[in-house]
């Protein structure tokens, strides 16, 4: 997603996406030695977790299925491949000022990531910056909305101001979950067709 087919929900031929009480609805959570077990909307298990080092060939085998435009709109420009250094970046960050969470699925071997959210604490401003990213094939059916919720929840419990990110005005399933989540949409001056996003916390 970058936040962004209904066809978890619906047969293949039928386009019409979710209703929002579905997309958008709490996510039954059970704690697991492991993480948080994540029971979606259609019947699959993923675990949530924090992110770990071992997680880069994870990352990257999730960037290699995601589509070109999906990339896109997470990185704001067009990527062949994640660089081995970026991922072990992404991988190892700094609990003081970064909190990253992973959905991973267990029931594939190895196991996959099948999302991520995270945040970067920008001190002198007290707030935080987020990125969401849900793997093509996983979206509508919750887990963008989850991760979302829990960087919230954990920029609210380091006492910040205000979480927000930048999103291209063309990534409508990501600007209709921020609304959702009660998020105000305002125009970048010059950088047309993207939108800065926030919530006051």
């Amino acid at each position: 997603m970058n936040m962004t087919s209904a066809r978890d929900l619906y047969p293949r031929h039928a386009q019409l996406p979710p209703p929002s009480r579905v997309r958008f609805s709490p996510l039954p959570v059970s704690d697991t030695r492991r993480g948080e077990m994540v029971h979606t909307a259609d019947g699959r298990e993923l675990i949530l977790r924090g992110i770990e080092p071992g997680d880069v060939a994870a990352v990257q085998r999730c960037f290699k299925r995601l589509p070109a435009q999906d990339v896109r709109r997470r990185f704001m420009h067009a990527m062949s491949e994640l660089p081995v250094s970026m991922a072990q970046r992404l991988c190892r960050i700094d609990p003081e000022l970064e909190a990253a969470f992973v959905l991973i699925d267990e029931t594939v071997k190895p196991a996959e990531l099948r999302g991520v959210g995270r945040i970067f604490v920008d001190v002198a401003s007290n707030t935080a910056e987020f990125s969401v990213l849900v793997e093509h094939e996983w979206t509508r059916i919750g887990l963008g909305a989850l991760l979302m919720q829990r960087l919230v929840d954990e920029s609210r419990r380091r006492g910040l101001s205000e979480i927000w990110g930048y999103v291209l005005m063309e990534n409508r399933p990501m600007l209709q979950l921020c609304k959702e989540l009660g998020f105000v949409a305002k125009m970048v001056p010059g950088e047309a067709g993207t939108a800065q996003i926030s919530l006051k916390l």
